[in-house]
């Protein structure tokens, strides 16, 4: 009898072991479901880089604009960099202040995590007012604001010939310093540093960067960028 006894105490504190090992693959088998099954991390959700700006965002002149404008450089620096960040390019050639901020609220209605701010360059080469090109820009930062108030907001700043006058040309290149400083906006000092003014960097209009002075632009964004990302 006692022999019997023991078998079946053996025997129970088997299926019982057993059991317990087979609830916990069973719950291994669930935990790794939550990830497709691979047991691999999922990618965190890619976010948006969105450059605002005008030809010199855009990309004009340049024989591939979608590969070597400098948002696409800088999309393939946080590519090697391994970010988690999408690249929209929304420049316009020709673009003034007054023309981004009728056109802002269209390219809101996607996303936007980080906005890169690059205009006014069209202004002060027309010799439009510092205080209307200051009015503008703001207008559009409100804007991107109120809608994404979470978002992360750079501003390039940008340089005009002195042929405009010394008054003038010292009052535009303070628009940037100043916004930047007034709504916490991350600042890249001057976007055309290294670039502007070197012939082998622009194209035949002197304004524009050929392919690898984009690269040099790119290289100015970056330098800024990589810490706000």
């Amino acid at each position: 009898m006692i022999k019997y006894k023991i078998a079946a105490f053996l025997l129970l504190s088997g299926l019982l072991s057993f059991t317990a090992c087979e609830s916990k693959e069973q719950k291994d088998k669930v935990d790794t479901s939550a990830d497709g099954g691979s047991g691999e991390t999922k990618p965190k959700p890619t976010k948006t880089v969105l450059f605002f700006g005008d030809s010199l965002t855009a990309g004009y002149g340049l024989d591939d604009p979608a590969s070597n404008s400098y948002p696409s450089v800088v999309q393939e620096k946080i590519k090697a960099a391994n970010l988690p960040y999408k690249v929209v390019n929304a420049g316009n050639s020709g673009e003034t202040s007054a023309g981004g901020l009728g056109r802002i609220d269209w390219v809101l209605k996607q996303k936007v995590d980080v906005f890169v701010l690059e205009l006014g360059a069209n202004d002060g080469l027309r010799g439009i007012p510092v205080s209307e090109t200051t009015k503008n820009l703001q207008a559009i930062i409100n804007k991107v604001k109120a809608k994404y108030p979470d978002a992360k907001l750079v501003i390039t700043g940008m340089q005009i010939p002195p042929s405009m006058g010394a008054t003038y040309v010292n009052n535009f290149k303070a628009i940037f310093p100043k916004l930047a400083a007034k709504n916490n906006m991350t600042l890249v000092p001057f976007l055309l540093d290294k670039v502007g003014g070197i012939a082998k960097l622009n194209q035949a209009d002197g304004i524009h960067p050929t392919e690898e002075g984009a690269k040099i632009v790119a290289s100015n964004v970056w330098t800024v960028l990589k810490g706000v990302l």
